[in-house]
């Protein structure tokens, strides 16, 4: 399974990042390569047709539906409903109660496109996408919102499971420490700063609060992403290493990792 940030700035595009979206993708046992995109916030179907392919997607699976981290899905649409070859194959859309609306929201349409299928996330019930089992997890934030859990086949030894986590935007809450629980790679938001935002609850984390519930979890690997362009992310990443002793990489657009 391999991890490819499309997309890491935090609430808006960056001069460098698209908003929110990451590219997990495994092969089956025939070979065959499953590619699943989590969130495509603004600016992100740039990056996923320089380092994927918007023209071969499984399934997308949403964490919530601020426009930082779904607005792109207005414009694939288009991409895959006029590509000259023809229309290309709906693709399957898991996302919060809501989801459905929001696209057409954002599309200024007045119809559900017929590229995007969607299915609303049920709690905690699995959704297999090849050799990908995605499993959503409720988080704290001001609108429906869920961190999500996937297992696949390891790259580095097929015969083995592996499992990332990626949080959505989230506060401290137990299903947090559900998503960081046991993981080889744990994606986690960090747009707040100790000090600067602790009055603002409910919404995102620091860099302290991600580390600490990796640390509680015993996750393998942290990525610190959604870092809005005002902040260091270098006081995030030492916020997060002064209560949790594991890999800390900050998430840039391009980063691959493979697990």
């Amino acid at each position: 399974m391999r991890l490819t940030v499309l997309g890491c700035a935090g609430s808006f595009p960056s001069a460098d990042s698209a908003a929110s979206s990451y590219l997990v993708q495994a092969e089956d046992a025939a070979g065959r390569t499953w590619s699943v995109v989590l969130d495509l916030g603004n600016g992100a179907l740039g990056a996923l047709q320089r380092y994927g392919d918007a023209r071969q997607l499984d399934a997308i699976g949403l964490s919530h539906l601020h426009a930082d981290h779904v607005a792109d899905l207005a414009v694939l649409h288009v991409l895959r409903r006029y590509d000259p070859s023809g229309a290309l194959p709906p693709v399957p859309v898991f996302g919060p109660v809501g989801t459905a609306d929001r696209l057409v929201e954002l599309s200024g349409s007045d119809h559900a496109s017929e590229q995007l299928v969607v299915t609303e996330w049920s709690d905690g019930s699995a959704v297999v996408v090849g050799p990908l089992t995605l499993t959503p997890v409720p988080v704290d934030h001001p609108m429906p919102a869920y961190g999500i859990r996937v297992s696949g086949p390891s790259d580095l030894d097929p015969s083995s499971a592996v499992t990332l986590s990626y949080s959505g935007d989230t506060d401290e809450c137990p299903g947090l420490d559900a998503l960081a629980t046991d993981v080889d790679l744990l994606l986690v938001e960090s747009a707040y700063v100790e000090g600067r935002d602790d009055e603002l609850r409910g919404i995102h984390l620091t860099g302290r609060r991600a580390g600490e519930a990796a640390a509680r979890g015993r996750a393998r690997h942290v990525v610190l992403t959604h870092i809005p362009s005002w902040n260091d992310p270098g006081v995030a990443a030492a916020e997060a290493r002064a209560v949790y002793d594991g890999p800390i990489t900050l998430a840039e657009p391009g980063q691959v990792h493979v697990l």
